[in-house]
């Protein structure tokens, strides 16, 4: 009888957060675990349910988004997309629980990636030193691979990518960030339901809660005017699912 509020309430802040710093799947991927879907199912089930968000949160930031630094947004989008498949590829041939002991350090590093990312690329490029293509699109392709294998926490390495790389617009940074992860969460779902990893009942109540919740999330996000206030939120996110990763 719980079932249908969880996932409703689940959907909702994972949608929010996904919108506002990435994460969100990090709530709904839970949740999923604790109502009894293996884990394995829950993470596919997870990322399905994220797609439609990511795809709302887009839309939202539909005139932010443009790319920077040394990478077209057409290679961008096709290299994020090589990597969801090499992600989830992998993931199909890993045991069921490997995986999980990993994210709370993949999360740490992102999320202090992101926090200093600014003072790392000022110093950078201080120095006058470019970070040019090759490196840009391995380190997109490497996160990418990531967010294949497990969505939790994607958008923040994302977004710490960015900031490495060369993009500055906090909010071009958020709406690039939901499109590439609607992209690869595509070609990850993909995979996924040939595999018949997920749980459609539950995805179902999820995609509908989590798209409201991303359109509710990108609307309230995109009105904050001074963007040094967003980004200490996007830490503050990732450090609190870090630690509760950690304490899992």
């Amino acid at each position: 009888m719980l079932s249908m509020p969880i996932l409703v309430i689940a959907g909702l802040l994972a949608g929010m957060i996904n919108a506002i710093a990435g994460g969100g799947t990090l709530l709904s991927f839970p949740a999923l675990v604790w109502l009894g879907v293996p884990p394995v199912m829950a993470n596919a089930t997870a990322t399905l349910t994220a797609l439609p968000g990511y795809i709302g949160s887009a839309w939202a930031y539909r005139g932010d988004i443009r790319a920077e630094g040394s990478l077209g947004l057409g290679s961008i989008i096709a290299i994020a997309a090589l990597g969801g498949l090499a992600g989830a590829g992998l993931l199909l041939v890993t045991p069921g629980e490997a995986f999980v002991g990993i994210v709370p350090w993949l999360l740490l590093t992102a999320t202090l990636l992101f926090a200093i990312g600014p003072r790392l690329v000022a110093m950078v490029r201080a120095r006058g030193v470019r970070i040019g293509p090759v490196l840009s699109a391995c380190a997109i392709f490497l996160v990418a691979g990531y967010g294949g294998y497990f969505n939790g926490g994607l958008g923040i390495m994302l977004l710490a990518v960015f900031s490495l790389i060369g993009f500055q617009n906090l909010h071009g940074m958020n709406g690039l960030k939901n499109l590439l992860s609607a992209v690869l969460s595509l070609v990850s779902v993909t995979t996924y339901a040939t595999a018949g990893l997920i749980a459609w009942e539950s995805a179902a109540v999820l995609a509908v809660a989590t798209t409201v919740g991303g359109y509710i999330g990108a609307r309230q996000a995109r009105r904050i005017q001074h963007t040094e206030y967003l980004r200490a939120l996007i830490v503050g996110i990732g450090a609190a699912l870090t630690l509760v990763f950690f304490l899992l």
